[in-house]
């Protein structure tokens, strides 16, 4: 049947289906589809996909576009893999940017795909109709006018390249995490690749396919410079597909088969690893671990064992994905410490990823102006505006790459001597020093620098010095923020102290901006030393700080794991609040592969207003700071939920806290448990606990 035989309908369907087939082929799992009349083709066609091949596509529904780009942001964050986005024209592709706006500064791969009237119909009154042409401007990475749709074989090959383009734009170069996977694994250590399971954690695989050294730990993709996409696609009535065409999803195809885009692997300059351990060599050394670090507890227990040899504390942010390794070097209160006179001050800095979230950490460093590398795939994220050297790799590539620099030079000057264990390396802090010591003293000065070698051995006892006095100054603070779970049932701290020894392991703790986030900063430790790892994929959206869709984020993002937990204050809950309305989706939709629906279950943190803002400047007794901050709502979430059909608990002590988490969590759906707080003197009750 050639395209003169076809009707509109059937051109239609055969154009649109070789656009979404081709989605997939490039790792596409989830469409988005806020309900529309000019989005029909593009709905059915993905519809259609969907039931033909359920292995392949999921569709979601949500009737409001703002909630439903930041629903496909928490798939993509989760997932690593593009998740694509498909609305009406007019006012609702508007509706997205707000979480385009997240997409771009968080690196998340989203593919907006925005219905639009023809051409003929713009700018002469039409109804639902708006200037939809690079409407989302600098914020997305490619905007794309599509043609009308055509069955042609031209057609039809131009649609699949389009698709193409958008996710290899989309992914920024990284791959989907299954096709890189391989070859990261692979670079690492073998004790990982081979591990069936992870001390502390669940035995069972989890809904995203990983379990043990790869179970999730962080946002997934971040680091490879993911972006959004747009897609415009003109679409004239007749709007319906007709899919009574032959080869529907195969026309055009490539007889290679499904290909993931794998992407391309940076390989660190050598001279740049060089000086990197040059800088090391000469002491003082501390390593910022923002967002982007690691994805995996494996890639978690890499750079662990290589800050381990190379005695370099690991100040980790909690998004980092550090804080689910028990390592020596792991400084999970790096907040708290900066605020002490006592602290020990870096000579320069290596930062992985995007800065921490701690304010005083970022303030305290920029008055000290330490010498800093930045090593990020796509950027350098500066804004204290005091980058020295800025290394273009994922962190992974500069770890992989010092490891073999200086494993090569310890083989080539030690022929004959024992090998150094990595092992016994990463057991101690002590074994560290002496293991990387070893390693200087093995490579000897010929495959060294001039002057590196002599530098390095010395370096190595200066650096393991500086390590053990973050190490210890680490542990002291330990007992002061376990302290925080007795401290009454007024306090937030308590709360979430309980919480987090309550959350699964292998689970995903998603957390709200604001004070939630700065709190979890403070109260999520790592594991106890000698009991081993614990993974906790640890999400919150951090590109643009802001409050809007972070429930539906959390809903999305759910998708990717057995089980999940979101910590809100109620400010941020109320500005997301009709997200509410998906509990039907994730009860009535496709189950997983596994049979399950995604449970996330939400603890509101609800002190009625701003409580951050106590903790301000704007802080003040005058009027305008309750008007215009702390804004008391007065909501009543209880109805809220059940107008939902959401499972509800309304707390106020900690362990009837304990008691609602362990009767809803892994509820199917959502559940919703309300802690009652104080809003005042929340400046206060943190004081004992923060600096």
């Amino acid at each position: 049947m050639t395209n003169d035989d076809l009707t509109h309908g059937q051109r239609t369907a055969r154009y649109l289906g070789a656009f979404f087939d081709e989605l997939v082929r490039c790792g596409v799992r989830d469409v988005v589809v806020s309900p529309g009349s000019r989005s029909t083709g593009l709905a059915m066609t993905a519809f259609e996909l969907s039931c033909r091949r359920p292995d392949d596509l999921r569709v979601h529904v949500d009737v409001d576009e703002r909630g439903a780009g930041f629903l496909a942001l928490g798939l993509a964050k989760a997932s690593g893999r593009p998740a694509a986005l498909v609305c009406t024209s007019g006012t609702a592709p508007a509706n997205y940017y707000p979480a385009v706006m997240e997409a771009q500064t968080s690196r998340v791969p989203l593919v907006v795909l925005s219905a639009d009237r023809p051409v003929m119909l713009l700018g002469l009154g039409a109804p639902q109709t708006s200037d939809q042409v690079k409407m989302f401007g600098d914020a997305v990475r490619l905007f794309r006018q599509m043609p009308e749709p055509d069955g042609s074989s031209t057609a039809v090959a131009f649609a699949r390249q389009a698709a193409r383009e958008a996710c290899v734009a989309a992914l920024g170069g990284g791959g989907v995490p299954d096709a890189r996977r391989g070859a990261a694994l692979g670079a690492g250590s073998g004790a990982d690749a081979g591990e069936a399971g992870v001390a502390g954690g669940s035995s069972g695989a989890s809904v995203a396919g990983v379990a043990g050294g790869d179970a999730v730990v962080a946002s997934r993709g971040c680091a490879q410079g993911c972006a959004p996409v747009q897609l415009n696609f003109p679409l004239p009535e007749p709007l319906k597909p007709d899919f009574a065409v032959d080869d529907l999803f195969e026309a055009g195809r490539s007889p290679l088969g499904d290909a993931p885009l794998a992407g391309a692997s940076a390989v660190p300059d050598a001279g740049a690893v060089d000086a990197v351990m040059r800088l090391i060599a000469q002491g003082d050394v501390a390593v910022l671990a923002g967002e982007g670090t690691c994805e995996t507890l494996a890639e978690a227990r890499e750079v662990a064992r290589w800050a381990a040899r190379w005695q370099l504390p690991l100040l980790a942010d909690p998004l980092s994905g550090l804080r689910s390794v028990d390592a020596a070097c792991v400084i999970d209160s790096y907040d708290n410490l900066f605020a002490r006179d006592d602290c020990p001050l870096p000579r320069a800095i290596i930062r992985f990823g995007r800065w921490p979230l701690s304010k005083r950490a970022t303030t305290t460093l920029a008055v000290a102006r330490p010498l800093q590398v930045v090593v990020d795939g796509a950027e350098t994220r500066d804004f204290n505006l005091m980058t020295d050297l800025y290394v273009p790799c994922e962190p992974l590539d500069l770890v992989r790459a010092m490891e073999a620099r200086a494993g090569a030079a310890a083989a080539a000057g030690a022929a004959g001597e024992p090998a150094v264990s990595a092992g016994a390396a990463g057991a101690s802090v002590e074994g560290a020093v002496g293991a990387a010591g070893a390693t200087w003293d093995a490579a000897g000065a010929s495959d060294v620098p001039a002057g590196e070698a002599q530098v390095g051995i010395a370096g190595a006892s200066a650096q393991g010095a500086f390590l053990e006095r973050w190490v210890a100054l680490n542990d002291a603070e330990r007992p002061r923020i376990e302290a925080a779970r007795q401290a009454g049932d007024e306090f937030e701290g308590a709360y979430l102290s309980a919480l987090l020894e309550l959350v699964p392991a292998e689970s995903l703790l998603f957390s709200a901006n604001s004070l939630t986030v700065r709190a979890l900063d403070t109260f999520l430790l790592k594991p106890a030393a000698g009991s081993g790892d614990r993974p906790l994929a640890v999400l919150a959206n951090r590109g643009q700080n802001g409050i809007d869709g972070v429930t539906s984020t959390a809903i999305g993002a759910a998708w990717a794991y057995p089980q999940a937990t979101f910590v809100t204050g109620d400010l941020t809950f109320l500005h997301d609040l009709n997200a509410l309305h998906l509990q039907r989706e994730l009860l009535h939709a496709r189950p997983r592969p596994d049979g399950t629906v995604p449970s996330l279950t939400i603890v509101l943190l609800n002190n009625n207003g701003g409580g951050l803002f106590d903790m301000l400047p704007q802080q003040s007794a005058d009027p305008y700071f309750e008007r215009l901050f702390l804004v008391p709502h007065d909501a009543r979430f209880g109805p809220a939920a059940e107008a939902f059909g959401v499972p509800y608990r309304r707390v106020n002590r900690v362990d009837d806290l304990v008691a609602a988490y362990g009767g809803l969590a892994g509820t199917p759906g959502l559940s919703l448990i309300e802690v009652d707080v104080p809003l005042d003197g929340v400046r206060a009750r943190y004081a004992p606990y923060q600096g």
